[in-house]
């Protein structure tokens, strides 16, 4: 299983980016697959997920700003984000796991397997 996470920068406050996970199809027909974020000296944080039903978690930090999706025709999954604060700067994980592991927040990281390599989000103030 690869992934592939791509579309970060820097950008102000407010503004808004969208990040894709790029995964072949049967990844995403077969397996969760969620976002997680890790900010310099943090934790690595559960941003959001989608299962193979096409329900969708996210974390009450992100709430109402986010969108996940799933784009068979990208092949990919894509996470929105808008109104972006200087508190969403951190490198950010796209990762593929079993479903059970995508039904409710908070998203745990350990239940994930499969890793890509992270795209960095930086927002100014």
């Amino acid at each position: 299983v690869q992934l592939q996470a791509s579309g970060g920068g820097l950008v102000q406050s407010g503004d808004s980016l969208r990040l894709s996970c790029a995964a072949s199809r049967y990844t995403l027909e077969y397996y969760a697959i969620g976002w997680f974020r890790q900010a310099p000296g943090g934790d690595r944080e559960g941003v959001s997920c989608i299962n193979n039903s096409g329900n969708k978690y996210y974390a009450e930090s992100v709430k109402g700003r986010f969108t996940i999706s799933r784009d068979y025709a990208k092949s990919a999954v894509l996470l929105d984000m808008n109104g972006l604060k200087p508190e969403d700067s951190a490198v950010y994980y796209c990762a593929a796991g079993p479903q059970h592991w995508c039904v409710r927040p908070p998203i745990y990281d350990y239940g994930f397997d499969y890793w890509g390599k992270g795209t960095l989000v930086t927002v100014s103030s």
